[in-house]
């Protein structure tokens, strides 16, 4: 299995340490950072080190709910997100591709949650996320 970068709990990912992992990719990580600050202006995000994925995380989040989990890996990011069950007709009615659809419908269950992880190497993945950010802000 693949594992992410940022491993080094003393290393906080500032832009040039994410520019390192990243590469070319760096530019859908702004991107992807500043349409969250344009149209999500209520999310928030802080990068924290998890002792038991040893590795850096950012954590999107509105108020004290959390939106999505982002890992940086070697010139990638991914976005993952959790929803209810009840999020399930949602997500077979969008526009997401049949692989993310097909993620949640036969992913792992934790408790009433299952999650959908979008790899993210060049805009169409972005679009991606924005998708399921909506999808998220619909669920109540």
């Amino acid at each position: 299995m693949e594992k992410p970068c940022l491993n080094d709990k003393d290393e906080y990912p500032d832009d040039e340490v994410l520019s390192r992992y990243l590469g070319k990719v760096k530019n859908m990580w702004d991107s992807f950072m500043d349409f969250i600050k344009e149209s999500y202006p209520s999310f928030s995000g802080e990068w924290r080190f998890y002792k038991d994925g040893k590795s850096w995380l950012y954590k999107l989040t509105k108020k004290k709910k959390t939106v999505s989990w982002i890992s940086v890996y070697p010139n990638k990011f991914k976005t993952t997100f959790y929803f209810p069950d009840k999020a399930e007709e949602l997500i077979k009615a969008s526009k997401l591709k049949k692989e993310y659809i097909d993620q949640f419908v036969n992913g792992k269950r934790y408790g009433k949650i299952r999650g959908i992880t979008i790899e993210i190497k060049k805009s169409t993945d972005l679009s991606a996320t924005k998708t399921l950010i909506e999808i998220k802000e619909q669920i109540k």
